[in-house]
């Protein structure tokens, strides 16, 4: 602790302040300092500015304060490669009380300096502090983004963290490694099909990791149909009725329904041959024509749409060769899951994607296709549309 002499004192500024004081102290060329020896008045080591969700919701987009958050670290995702290039991010999932999760995201340098510290701890950290955090809202969603002022801590670094963090420990979390998701998400790899099958078979299951598959599409099912009629709410598969369609999610007698494509296709490459099931937004997004849309082109009268031929477009995938990111997901590790989850078709003139991190609103839902009624819980990152293979290939090490 010091005396302090010789400084200016001005008004603090009405945007992102760090301190909820109106005034401030600033030290030029007259300003001493004098150590006291034995203080009077003891002053905390810590005094951190903590906010729950209501209130960093309520500072959201006004840029007048800077708050800490603490919390728990529950997954970790980045683009941060080695080495570092350009354009450097780090997503951290933080739980805050009342099991309410928020997103932090680092950027640069501090995204950089995150995924460096956090690949190489030795243990993987349950609690978080993070400094200075700047709140904004995006759509009705809640995202903290850190600033130039920001430090993070963990676990035990400092006494307010500390607390939380033993109540953790306590307790079987049941939580993944943060610092093995981080290095999954580090870069999106290229595999065969035969090593993402090895993949899931040999591999503990991860929450979310992405690879990309060139394959040839060597079957169009066409006897599976290639649509089907979904509910509009939770776009699960409807049952048709005499005179209405059901919606068992919903518990809904008299749901409205909207047509989506489903399309099964055997693809193979140089090592295994699977099954690929593309859904709406894939279809969609790849031929720029929606399902209702399509469905007006075969000009079938009387005959219900899931039951109408396949348009030629669809047909027309057959013998052709495709590169797909595929997305597996903790879902794919179940002894049920006979299937993998592709986002997107990628055309030749497309960069790979960098993975994505914000489910960005999409319904579709590949649970329809989940064995024994299974209802599969993982909702694509990519939003609308999705793929996915079966698990019948070759043993090769990845």
């Amino acid at each position: 602790m010091y005396s302090v002499s010789g400084f200016d004192v001005a008004r603090c500024a009405q945007n992102f302040k760090l301190a909820d004081s109106s005034l401030m102290i600033r030290f030029d060329d007259s300003t001493e300092f004098d150590v006291l020896s034995d203080p009077v008045s003891p002053i905390h080591a810590e005094g951190f500015r903590f906010r729950n969700q209501t209130e960093l919701v309520g500072l959201a987009n006004t840029n007048t304060q800077l708050p800490d958050i603490i919390g728990e670290i529950v997954a970790v995702k980045s683009t941060v490669s080695d080495p570092p290039e350009d354009k450097n991010r780090v997503m951290v999932t933080v739980k805050l009380e009342n099991d309410v999760s928020v997103t932090l995201s680092l950027f640069d340098a501090q995204a950089v300096s995150f995924h460096q510290k956090l690949g190489g701890m030795r243990s993987d950290p349950k609690v978080i502090v993070a400094t200075s955090i700047n709140p904004k809202m995006v759509g009705e969603r809640l995202f903290l983004n850190a600033t130039s002022g920001t430090h993070v801590y963990y676990d035990k670094e400092t006494h307010a963290g500390e607390p939380l963090f033993h109540r953790l420990v306590a307790r079987d979390t049941g939580l993944p490694s943060a610092a093995a998701l981080l290095k999954s998400y580090a870069k999106v790899e290229p595999v065969t099909i035969a090593e993402l099958t090895n993949f899931i078979t040999t591999d503990p299951p991860q929450h979310e990791i992405d690879f990309l598959i060139t394959e040839r599409v060597s079957r169009v099912e066409a006897d599976k149909g290639w649509c089907y009629v979904a509910c509009s709410k939770c776009s699960k598969k409807l049952q048709r009725t005499v005179t209405s369609f059901e919606c068992a999610r919903c518990n809904n007698l008299h749901a409205v329904g909207s047509l989506r494509y489903r399309v099964e296709m055997v693809v193979t490459d140089d090592t295994a041959e699977g099954t690929f099931v593309c859904f709406d937004g894939v279809m969609t997004k790849f031929h720029n024509l929606r399902a209702s849309e399509a469905v007006q082109l075969l000009a079938e009268e009387g005959v219900n749409p899931e039951d109408s031929v396949m348009p030629p477009f669809v047909a027309g995938m057959e013998g052709k060769t495709y590169t797909f990111q595929v997305r597996v997901t903790s879902y794919n590790f179940t002894v049920n899951h006979q299937t993998f989850t592709v986002s997107r078709i990628i055309n030749e003139v497309e960069r790979a994607p960098a993975p994505d991190f914000v489910d960005d609103g999409g319904d579709d839902n590949e649970d329809d296709d989940a064995p024994n009624g299974t209802i599969n819980r993982e909702k694509s990152g990519s939003g609308k549309g999705s793929c996915e293979s079966s698990k019948s290939a070759g043993k090769k090490p990845v």
